[in-house]
This record gives structure tokens, C-alpha cells and sequence, in this order.
């Protein structure tokens, strides 16, 4: 795909996400539309997956370690035909669906790590990129992770053993939409310098717009080209991203589109046709 078809595909997975929780009534769209254009670009123009084997020894790894975000996820995997026919309705959250309200590794082809308890997927991530090293393997171990989550100490624990690996085939994407659950991250932690810290603890360290796809695409470059130590990509992104009742809006952290807000999403996603 090109860029432009490759920033359609982010919309329509979007639309989808917010979809899935408008009909589930209940999810998480906010944290989900921030990272939409990340995990575009690594499932449609990046990783090395093949989704009739989803348990391929040799794919790349993909750990959405921020889990609630899972209707974006749960999008990409049905787009990219995981499960066959593109799913028309998740159930998201339903009770015996294997669309849960955070991604489980055993019940749903293609999520490679069961998420929801934050702070976990980089430490877990480095763990697979140490076996990937050992077993020679030549995968890439992808980590999406959110900047409220970066205050778990597991995090950094995590961070400093596979700085000291040298675990170049982990490459992590920190979400700095500015959010977490609670209120802004500034005002619960303070300075949300992600790269300097990243940088402290040995890593290769970017920062980009989280919604450029071009800048996305060579960023990645940039991650594999840095030889001898794991790479972080901090993007700048906007929580709610595409739709103009949503952006910025931490009340979107998790809720439900009115029957009205829902018109207005297949309008600003869809063109106006779902």
C-alpha cells in the first residue's frame, strides 16, 4: 500500500473500532483511534506475518501492551483476515466472545500476548526478542505502549535489561497522546520527556507525529538500521483521532457513542457510507 491508501485503511479501521463498541456498547474508542495509523502501518506495509499461520515460528511479534485499546487491534486482525471472512459483528466484551475487552492470547488468532495489566509488554516483548536472539531468529518484536502506562516500575525494569542485551529487534511505540484514565499524564507525573528517558536508560531513541505515516514508515527504518541496542519511537498523538467530537477529549477514554455521534462517525470516517 501507499501512503494514501495506507491513511484510508487507518480511517476505515477506525470506523470499524468505534463500530465494534457502538453496537458492544461498551469499550475503549479514545486510546484505540490515537494509535490507529501505527498499527496500520506495521500490519499493512511493515511486519512479516502471515495470518493463515498465525503461530508461524518466524513472524514478527506484536504486543499492544496498552490492551483496553483492543478494538483497533481486534480491526486490523479481521482486515488482515485472521479469522477469514472479515468479521461483521465482534461482540466486543460479550461474555463467551473471543472479542474480550482486552486482547487474550489463547482465544483469539493473532494476539501474540494476553494484555489489560499495564506495564507489561515491554518486559514481556524483551523476553521475546532475547529468545529470538538465542534461538537465531531473525523476527522483529514490536510493543505499543501508552505514556500514563510508562509509570509502572515493570516498565523500566524491562527497558533496562534489554538495553543491556542489546536487544536490537525490539523496537517499542510509546503513544504520547498526553491521557490516562485518571486525568493528563503531566499532571500525574509531571514531564512526559519520553525520549530523554529512553535515551538515559541506552536505547536509539525517535520522536515523531504518531499520525504521519511517511514519518512512521521511516522511523521504522531508522529502528532497524540502529545496530546493538533496542529502539524506542515516541509518538505524538491525539487521543480520539478522526473524529471532531472525540479528539482530545478524555471523557473518550472509554464510553459509548450516542445514536447522533454515531452519524457523525460514518460521516467523518466513512465519507458518509458505512
Amino acid at each position: 500500500m501507499n501512503t494514501a491508501e495506507l491513511k484510508k485503511m487507518a480511517d476505515h479501521l477506525r470506523f470499524v473500532a468505534v463500530d465494534m463498541v457502538y453496537q458492544g456498547k461498551d469499550g475503549h474508542p479514545g486510546p484505540a483511534l490515537s494509535i490507529a495509523d501505527i498499527i496500520t502501518t506495521l500490519y499493512f506495509d511493515e511486519m512479516r506475518i502471515d495470518p493463515s499461520n498465525p503461530d508461524w515460528e518466524d513472524r514478527d511479534r506484536f504486543i499492544l501492551s496498552k490492551g483496553h485499546s483492543c478494538p483497533i487491534y481486534y480491526a486490523v486482525l479481521s482486515e488482515k483476515g485472521y479469522f477469514g471472512e472479515t468479521v461483521k459483528d465482534f461482540h466486543l466484551r460479550a461474555l463467551g466472545s473471543k472479542f474480550q475487552g482486552h486482547p487474550v492470547m489463547n482465544k483469539t488468532k493473532g494476539v501474540d500476548m494476553t494484555s489489560g495489566s499495564l506495564g507489561n509488554g515491554i518486559a514481556i516483548g524483551a523476553g521475546m526478542a532475547l529468545a529470538g536472539k538465542h534461538q537465531k531468529k531473525d523476527y522483529n518484536v514490536f510493543v505499543i505502549v501508552g505514556d500514563g502506562e510508562l509509570q509502572e516500575g515493570i516498565c523500566w525494569e524491562g527497558i533496562n535489561m534489554a538495553a543491556g542485551r542489546k536487544l536490537d529487534n525490539l523496537i517499542v511505540f510509546a503513544d504520547r497522546n498526553g491521557w490516562q484514565s485518571g486525568g493528563s499524564v503531566e499532571d500525574t507525573i509531571g514531564d512526559n520527556n519520553l525520549k530523554e528517558r529512553f535515551e538515559a536508560f541506552g536505547w536509539h531513541a525517535q520522536e515523531i507525529d504518531g499520525h504521519d505515516i511517511d514519518a512512521i514508515k521511516a522511523a521504522i527504518k531508522a529502528a532497524k538500521d540502529a545496530k546493538g541496542k533496542p529502539s524506542v519511537i515516541v509518538c505524538d498523538c491525539v487521543k480520539g483521532k478522526g473524529l471532531s467530537y472525540m479528539e482530545n477529549d478524555n471523557a473518550w477514554h472509554k464510553g459509548v457513542p450516542t445514536d447522533e455521534q454515531y452519524q457523525i462517525t460514518i460521516k467523518e470516517l466513512t465519507g458518509g457510507a458505512e
